[in-house]
């Protein structure tokens, strides 16, 4: 007998000997926040904790939003968007002579492609107030994952009404089989001194403009 099957037989007999049934899951945590998605305290909410995961936040009403775009990618002088960005966030992002590279039009970018473009843009499916946690999930506006891994700078487009309060609420609006990206803020890490590094495995910089 192997080493492996020993080890194997004397986990199978351990849990043979095991016949006590599961204990309860509790799940009286919060479902479902006291406010409503996209209200006063749901957004002013989300807003703090981006600010405190340090990504730059800003509210704007749906007529700012083009000008918030321009304003957002200044310094960046290429931006990379997937095939099916609404047009006119596309023509934001084009302003100021911007080149906008289609991600897939007519072939998919290599990580070098993309590591010689400055930003992003994306829209999200939905957002966390109390992680200020975004999610993507490959859905119309925000391509492939790698778009928003490999660009220094990753501007969101995030409308009020799919910010919801609590982890629950925003559960029951994703599709578990669809390729779920989850961001708290900018890439960072620690090293054993606790130094904090940004940009290591994702943008450096995370820019959400709110629309309400």
């Amino acid at each position: 007998m192997s080493s492996r099957d020993a080890v194997l037989n004397r986990i199978r007999a351990a849990l043979a000997a095991d016949t006590a049934p599961p204990p309860p899951i509790p799940r009286d945590y919060i479902r479902v926040g006291d406010n409503p998605p996209g209200s006063p305290p749901v957004l002013e909410l989300m807003v703090d904790r981006l600010i405190d995961y340090k990504a730059v936040v800003r509210e704007v009403t749906p007529d700012q939003l083009a000008d918030a775009i321009d304003d957002a990618l200044t310094g960046s002088r290429s931006v990379v968007i997937a095939q099916d960005l609404d047009p006119d966030l596309a023509a934001a992002a084009a302003r100021s002579n911007r080149t906008v590279t289609i991600d897939g039009n007519p072939a998919v970018l290599t990580p070098a492609e993309l590591d010689s473009i400055d930003a992003v843009i994306t829209t999200a499916k939905v957002g966390i107030a109390l992680s200020g946690t975004i999610t993507l999930d490959g859905g119309p506006g925000q391509g492939r994952r790698a778009i928003t891994l490999v660009p220094d700078f990753h501007l969101i487009v995030l409308h009020a009404d799919q910010i919801v309060q609590t982890v629950p609420e925003a559960i029951a609006r994703l599709d578990p089989l669809r390729p779920l990206t989850m961001i708290a803020g900018p890439s960072a890490t620690s090293d054993i001194e606790l130094e904090r590094v940004e940009g290591v495995h994702g943008p450096r910089t995370l820019y959400v403009l709110i629309v309400g």
